[in-house]
């Protein structure tokens, strides 16, 4: 059982607490090499401080000028680090390499070993995924906090699958379909789909998800949508053409505005037309972020503006 830290609480509860890695991108590309705040988790807690959202992030960087660096980045966004986050020895990184077409390739040097401290209350929504939900002896405490979370706030995930850091295809499918029946909503992208699921088409990776005990799959396609799926319906949505400067955080910034609109849905179930509404504003904040270097998602006045309205355009329900 991991215990609270309630001695520093925070005086209002966030909205959305995000569990995971934070750490700095070494971005190497034809233009140089520069270090940028990063992390999948990171990047969506940054994201949604973006989008006005009351968050904070339990993780663990170091007491270190890159921790520093860090920590000051998500502050600008508003997002608290909760109590315990400094915790490692240095702060990890991930070498990014961008080639011409703005795709990039990762290489690690990640400790990931979260204290056994639980955030001091529940939030509206739990969100977790990437490196921190598969390795150890982090990915423990991750999965433990989950167990003692899911039936009193919403869980969302995103496996956010890096191969190089993981086990087996085995275990970490094992690892990843144990998380599943603690969530609400589990984003895939395709490259995560095919990997996870080689024998599957994404709908039908879609529906195994589903089947494990998730209420919302989505799967992200890039130039060529996305799809949301229920028990009761699906829906593909068209992606916005955007020209690309690179990809980084582009998946971070849909999850982070598919949470956004999640929040913003009030008490409206998972209908068609909250689906497509939802989906929307993450196509949106994606194609926003792939405009511009680096991990930097939309704020609130971004997302917003005039882009181009997917509603009557091309959304397909099944």
């Amino acid at each position: 059982m991991l215990r609270t830290h309630s001695s520093d609480a925070p005086a209002k509860t966030p909205d959305v607490i995000v569990i995971g890695e934070a750490l700095i991108d070494i971005v190497t590309s034809a233009q140089g090499t520069v270090e940028r705040p990063g992390g999948s988790p990171a990047n969506v807690a940054y994201g949604l401080g973006r989008l006005g959202v009351s968050t904070a992030l339990l993780t663990a960087i170091g007491n270190d000028e890159r921790g520093r660096a860090v920590e000051a980045h998500l502050q600008s966004a508003g997002v608290m680090l909760l109590p315990g986050s400094t915790s490692q020895s240095r702060t990890a990184t991930a070498t990014a390499t961008v080639a011409a077409d703005g795709s990039a390739s990762y290489d690690f040097d990640i400790h990931w070993g979260l204290p056994p401290i639980a955030p001091p209350c529940l939030p509206k929504v739990l969100h977790t995924g990437s490196i921190a939900t598969f390795l150890a002896p982090g990915a423990a405490a991750v999965k433990a906090l989950l167990e003692q979370s899911h039936r009193e706030c919403m869980v969302t995930y995103d496996p956010n699958i890096r191969p190089a850091l993981l086990g087996s295809h085995a275990e970490a499918r094992s690892i990843f379909e144990e998380l599943v029946p603690l969530t609400d909503v589990v984003k895939l992208s395709d490259e995560d789909a095919h990997w996870l699921y080689p024998e599957l088409q994404l709908e039908d990776a879609a529906a195994r998800l589903l089947g494990l005990g998730t209420g919302l799959a989505v799967v992200t396609r890039g130039s060529e949508g996305s799809l949301l799926a229920t028990p009761a319906s699906q829906l593909h949505l068209p992606a916005i053409r955007s020209e690309v400067a690179d990809t980084i955080g582009a998946g971070d910034a849909y999850m982070a505005a598919l949470i956004y609109g999640l929040l913003a849905r009030g008490t409206d179930g998972l209908t068609p037309a909250v689906l497509e509404s939802i989906g929307l504003t993450a196509t949106k904040a994606a194609a926003i972020t792939v405009r511009r270097r680096g991990a930097t998602p939309p704020t609130t006045e971004e997302l917003l503006a005039d882009l181009p309205d997917l509603a009557t355009s091309g959304a397909v329900v099944a």
